[in-house]
């Protein structure tokens, strides 16, 4: 998720370079031949060894590398030859090796998690409540299911193997509100951390709104901005599109040209994106 300092509308903020409505790269030229030194000190080492991109996403291997081996596979596979190349012309899904990347016809009606208890300790309701509330969002009005199984909740950590993913309050120095993962990604990587500052002024967005957005990420979803039509914030080209580009979108960075002023509600391109991939109930 943004940044916990970068709510306000930022003029001309980017991560790896800007798009026309073209839909030819227009890579600006101090991030042309970006060096994968440059594209390190773009992100930010997380708990796990893990490296975060483009605010709130993990750099994770195809076998579940982290550290620098996972952080240069995505450059690799999704920097460098982007940069080189051209973006689609067209809520987007997750693509890897040309497919999208959802979760099974069986595995998306169990989709469990745990609430760590001692990492939020008096925040623990405030949490478990956020999370009902975005999952709710999510289930009704698609044919998903999240389940929180509080009886992992005392031993809820990356390596707890009796849920799905784990969900942990924890301390980035306010690199983020919170980030998620993709559904390809293995148990150790799987995990919604949301970051101290999630609990404090972050109006006027709510930690509900935060974590609709971060279970977006859960399901497969893209950032709406890495489409050429916002005209800023291109991240890769690894997505299909599966409505039309959305500015209001869920998915969207108020401060990627998105529409800001909204708690990042669910519209109703969102709504007919995640039933084209996961069905209506």
């Amino acid at each position: 998720m943004l940044k916990s300092r970068a709510f306000a509308v930022v003029a001309g903020v980017t991560m790896f370079g800007m798009v026309g409505c073209g839909g030819e790269l227009d890579v600006p030229q101090e991030e042309q031949g970006l060096t994968y030194e440059q594209f390190k000190a773009k992100s930010y080492l997380d708990e796990g060894d893990v490296y975060v991109y483009n605010m709130d996403t993990p750099a994770v291997g195809p076998d579940g590398e982290v550290g620098e081996a996972g952080l240069r596979h995505v450059y690799e596979q999704f920097v460098k030859e982007q940069a080189e190349g051209k973006v689609q012309s067209e809520l987007a899904i997750m693509r890897s090796g040309g497919v999208d990347v959802k979760w099974s016809s069986t595995a998306k009606l169990n989709i469990t998690y745990c609430v760590s208890s001692a990492s939020f300790g008096s925040r623990y309701s405030a949490a478990v409540s956020a999370m009902n509330s975005a999952t709710a969002k999510w289930e009704s009005y698609a044919l998903v299911n999240f389940v929180h199984l509080s009886q992992y909740d005392s031993n809820c950590n990356a390596s707890q193997t009796g849920v799905v993913f784990d969900v942990r309050q924890v301390n980035s120095g306010g690199q983020y509100l919170a980030r998620a993962f993709f559904p390809n990604q293995g148990r150790s990587s799987r995990n919604v951390l949301i970051d101290t500052t999630a609990f404090g002024s972050i109006a006027p967005y709510t930690l509900a709104g935060v974590l609709r957005h971060e279970l977006g990420h859960t399901l497969g979803f893209r950032h709406e901005h890495t489409r050429p039509e916002a005209g800023t914030c291109f991240e890769d080209n690894n997505w299909r599109a599966l409505t039309s580009y959305d500015r209001n979108s869920v998915m969207h960075y108020p401060q990627c040209n998105g529409t800001s002023g909204h708690d990042l509600n669910l519209t109703s391109l969102d709504i007919a994106g995640v039933r084209s991939v996961y069905g209506t109930r």
